[in-house]
């Protein structure tokens, strides 16, 4: 086996593909000797950047000590050197550069969503099918410490019977004009790919259905709540896309979920999202990091009585699942599995297929919101 695999990473200079994707996990790798296979040993990654930008490339090689970065996407494309094509593109760009790395035989790891429609979504998982290219979505949520204490609990039966799911995600989003917007403009405009539809229902599809069964069904209600906005060169637009979502997810098994997507609301709870968990024999409540949970026999009794102020503390009745494990940056640690699928063929089950999938979460959820009805998602197969 080779010493080292090499990555092209596209829009490694923007956001999610620096932060997270080259700094906090491939960077991480290299400068832990690289990914550690089954056998012990270990395969050094080696990464090229590629943007569109040569000024920002060379800044972000220089100080990271990164040999390699080209604005010529097929020339890397073309090069035997790199085996595995990363794209951290903006949504509008990445089905084009997707199709262009199945074709030159790399294996793939990307961003969601893998498109903006679940035709071209599902064309991908089909054409990477009949390529025999290897293929990887990012699920990131599922790594989180809060989501993995998550995971434990359901596995250990604590839940009893599961019987809701009520989540909670957002923040306020600066409209740009006194305070700089803390998202890309691109998120309010519809026409470049934009809404919070597109960016969230994929990551509540892949939740969902890993944690308590597929999304059988979808009722959304997406409006625009910040009808006009300032962009980064302090010019006022129109915001044409959804920036808050609403919606009702009936699941496999019976379960009812309730999510709650906005970029239009001031926090007043631990994290930025939180769920939390119903069951017969048990609660639970759960951010990126943080878990509590409430067993039966320690449910108090609340009586409603709207004349008395209630002076219990409910908030004091939850237990904190301690953090008796270490949890690793999730996109690091998915990054690694996806490396040892590459390498060693390790299971990897968050492809494509998985991919589509939110994709077409999100598009029927834009649709239910249109015509005003609950939609049914069909069964998504290749």
């Amino acid at each position: 086996m080779s010493e080292t695999i090499g990555i092209i990473m596209n829009g490694a200079s923007g956001r999610m593909g620096y932060r997270q994707h080259l700094l906090r996990s491939i960077l991480a790798i290299r400068d832990a000797g690289g990914v550690l296979l089954s056998d012990g040993s270990r395969v050094q990654v080696k990464p090229i950047l590629v943007g569109r930008s040569e000024a920002k490339l060379a800044e972000l090689a220089t100080r990271h000590d990164i040999a390699d970065y080209t604005t010529d996407l097929d020339a890397a494309l073309a090069d035997d050197r790199w085996q595995i094509y990363a794209d951290f593109l903006v949504t509008k760009a990445r089905v084009p550069a997707l199709k262009k790395a199945i074709a030159a035989g790399k294996a793939i790891y990307t961003e969601k969503p893998t498109a903006e429609s679940f035709a071209d979504a599902l064309e991908l998982a089909r054409l990477a099918e009949a390529a025999g290219v290897k293929n990887g979505v990012v699920h990131d949520k599922l790594y989180l410490p809060g989501l993995r204490k998550l995971k434990r609990l359901i596995d250990s039966g604590f839940f009893g019977t599961i019987l809701s799911v009520r989540g909670e995600f957002g923040y306020w989003v600066f409209e740009g004009d006194w305070q700089p917007a803390q998202r890309p403009s691109w998120n309010y405009r519809s026409e470049d790919g934009g809404g919070i539809i597109i960016d969230m229902f994929p990551h509540w599809n892949y939740v969902l259905e890993n944690l308590f069964g597929a999304v059988k069904t979808v009722y959304a209600h997406a409006t625009t709540e910040i009808a006009e906005r300032v962009n980064e060169n302090g010019d006022r637009y129109t915001a044409t896309a959804d920036d808050a979502a609403y919606a009702v997810f009936e699941l496999e098994g019976g379960v009812t979920a309730q999510l709650n997507s906005s970029w239009t609301t001031r926090v007043n709870r631990d994290e930025l999202v939180e769920f939390q968990i119903d069951g017969t024999h048990g609660s639970a409540v759960v951010g990126l990091f943080g878990c509590k949970i409430q067993p039966r026999n320690a449910t108090p009794k609340p009586v409603w009585n709207p004349d008395v102020p209630d002076a219990h503390d409910y908030d004091d009745d939850w237990i904190e699942v301690p953090s008796n494990d270490e949890f690793e940056n999730g996109f690091k640690v998915q990054w690694e599995e996806f490396l040892r699928h590459v390498l060693e063929d390790a299971p990897n089950e968050f492809d494509f297929l998985s991919g589509a999938r939110g994709v077409l979460l999100a598009e029927e959820g834009l649709k239910s919101s249109a015509e005003g009805r609950r939609i049914a998602l069909p069964a998504v197969s290749l």
